[in-house]
């Protein structure tokens, strides 16, 4: 591993660890409120390590609903992964299985937006970048989730100091990030009002999925937007 890439990701994902650490401690508190131990909303935080399907998960505990229909809720929340994965696969050929296996797990939201801002500004994605900017995202987010457990009671509902709006606001900002991106705002339209009838008439969690769903066909069917862009040097590193 490169020591200069390592301590360059560390730099860059201290921002993110930062920006994420509110949602960790929104729902430590959340999962003790609903009777869950500190180990077991630590161990939830340390696994699935997903903010969104982890809400989702302990909405449903909250009801007693069957356990393979809170996997297959979160299987749902969490399926935009897979068109991640698929995303940035053309970044990673080099990696090892191994570095595979740590890449694909710890790639959440924005994991993904910095690895695909890094390689099309022209720099190479190494396994060493990525594992450091992702550390400084995995760790104080379990960390957090725990003292969130710990001091959630002295905060009380957290919805009543509007905390639960940070996380709409969390993914929007992700996507803004990605304005410059060819047809943007006809895609985003696209899946913002698949994702809003979605929820009124299938419900939530499924809307996440049918609104990505609806974004990638229309992505697919428009044809790219002329431009000066300069070719994907990180890419073209990875196949030489």
């Amino acid at each position: 591993m490169s020591r200069a890439d390592f301590f360059e990701g560390l730099k860059g994902g201290i921002p993110i660890g930062l920006a994420a650490a509110p949602f960790g401690a929104l729902f430590g508190a959340l999962a003790r409120d609903q009777g869950m131990s500190l180990g077991e909303l630590t161990l939830m935080s340390g696994t699935v390590y997903a903010g969104a399907s982890q809400m989702v998960g302990l909405d449903l505990f909250g009801h007693h609903v069957e356990a393979w229909l809170i996997v297959l809720s979160i299987l749902a929340v969490n399926f935009r992964h897979v068109l991640y994965s698929a995303a940035i696969a053309r970044y990673i050929r080099r990696f090892s299985p191994i570095e595979k296996f740590f890449t694909f797990f710890l790639l959440v939201d924005p994991q993904f937006a910095e690895t695909v801002k890094r390689a099309e500004s022209g720099k190479l994605v190494t396994f060493a970048w990525y594992f450091g900017f992702a550390a400084m995202i995995y760790i104080p987010w379990v960390a957090v989730s725990l003292i969130g457990g710990l001091l959630g009671s002295l905060v009380g509902d957290p919805r009543t100091i509007g905390l639960d709006i940070l996380l709409p606001i969390y993914f929007l900002g992700i996507v803004i990030g990605f304005r410059k991106r060819d047809n943007f705002l006809p895609v985003v339209i696209a899946s913002a009002a698949a994702s809003a009838i979605a929820y009124r008439y299938v419900g939530s969690p499924w809307h996440v999925s049918i609104g990505a769903f609806a974004g990638v066909a229309l992505a697919a069917l428009l044809p790219p937007v002329k431009s000066n862009r300069k070719p994907d040097l990180a890419t073209e590193n990875h196949e030489v």
